[in-house]
């Protein structure tokens, strides 16, 4: 589903509309541990925070590549990337979604939703929500690179 700024829905439906489409990129790539932080009304940041982990840093960066350019084909720029070399932690500032994709190890070093604990996590769709628990289910039958 292509978003535009012109579509009438509010800014709000259009962040998490294309969170959500961020998120089927970042699946197509097995991304794991899905969270989506609504930040509406508790910072200027963004609208929402999409926070995904990797089992490795190459797939880090695969993720992160599939996620930009679904947001390219949407017809929407990130305003800034950083960590694509090293991988570790890729951020893509999509400026109403800002995505944090982790390799495991350093998602659970830094703990982002720890620190944004008082923000509301969203649910997915359920059908949205499906891809997700098959693709946490895999997790278990991957081993994990140790690229740390």
């Amino acid at each position: 589903m292509k978003v535009t700024r012109n579509s009438g829905a509010s800014g709000y439906e259009m962040a998490r509309t294309r969170a959500e489409a961020l998120l089927r990129a970042a699946l197509s790539k097995k991304a794991h541990k899905p969270v989506l932080i609504r930040l509406t009304g508790i910072t200027a940041l963004a609208d929402y925070f999409l926070i995904v982990s990797a089992r490795s840093k190459k797939q880090a960066r695969a993720i992160a590549e599939a996620m930009l350019a679904r947001a390219h084909d949407e017809g929407f720029k990130p305003v800034s990337t950083e960590g694509l070399s090293q991988s570790n932690w890729i951020l893509l500032d999509l400026g109403d979604v800002i995505v944090h994709v982790f390799h495991t190890p350093v998602r659970e070093f830094y703990d982002l939703e720890g620190l944004w604990r008082d923000a509301p996590r969203e649910a997915f769709p359920e059908e949205l929500q499906k891809e997700i628990d098959e693709a946490n289910a895999s997790e278990a039958d991957d081993e994990e690179d140790d690229d740390y």
